[in-house]
């Protein structure tokens, strides 16, 4: 998707341990990103601050704020979405809600990408996506599921991008078999590539009100109550983890 270049749009994107922003102005881009570990909520707004008051532009003149919509850390979904609906509402502005996978697929500069992020208790978000000549075309939908489950796909030529190759390596590369040329363990969703396809999104009149973006939820629960953990701990047997 070519990004119009008359479109200037902030990105956010805190699906993950990095927290990222962008701006695409112009055809430009200006980006920040820290590995923020769980304190995406401190950085966030001050780096969207300092990135405008790099840039010499106000919220106000902006067309749209994107986000990293998802799947991927819970709490961090709910920040990127929260902040763009905030800052998009104050300012008058719409949003746009980019797949943090797709976001992954752009990253890798490759034209087959499955894209693999560790959801933790092994498990993984999935997804896959093919580039033409103008646009990215979804192959495979956004799932969550253990990596020996991860979706077949149909040829070859497939790079795997993201954090789930790096915790669940080998049994990706079994399930893929030859079908899989490369594994880039180090990518990871990052704004300048939210930036770009929002910008795209946004000219293909693919946004929403603020009150109306949501993030993209995989997994319903991601953690036990305490009363919940203690009875599984009671009803394990003697000896066991």
């Amino acid at each position: 998707m070519a990004a119009p270049t008359a479109s200037k749009l902030l990105a956010l994107e805190t699906s993950s341990e990095w927290c990222s922003v962008a701006l695409f102005s112009g055809g430009q881009i200006l980006a920040r990103e820290v590995l923020a570990g769980q304190t995406h909520s401190e950085l966030l707004l001050p780096m969207v601050e300092g990135l405008l008051a790099e840039a010499g532009l106000s919220l106000a003149s902006l067309d749209a704020v994107a986000f990293g919509s998802g799947p991927g850390s819970f709490t961090g979904l709910r920040i990127a979405c929260g902040v763009a609906q905030g800052l998009a509402y104050a300012a008058g502005l719409p949003v746009v809600a980019v797949s943090s996978l797709l976001a992954l697929a752009q990253a890798s500069g490759a034209e087959r990408v499955i894209s693999c992020l560790d959801a933790r208790m092994g498990e993984i978000y999935c997804a896959a996506y093919r580039r033409d000549a103008h646009d990215w075309q979804c192959e495979q939908e956004p799932v969550l599921c253990r990596p020996e489950a991860a979706p077949l796909l149909e040829g070859g030529g497939w790079v795997g991008a993201g954090s789930a190759f790096a915790a669940h390596g080998e049994t990706l590369a079994a399930r893929y078999r030859s079908d899989l040329v490369e594994q880039r363990p180090d990518l990871h969703p990052s704004a300048r590539e939210v930036a770009v396809l929002g910008a795209g999104q946004y000219a293909l009149g693919m946004s929403v009100p603020p009150e109306e973006a949501r993030p993209l939820y995989l997994r319903d629960r991601v953690a036990l109550t305490v009363e919940e953990r203690e009875r599984l701990r009671a009803a394990a047997p003697a000896g066991s983890a």
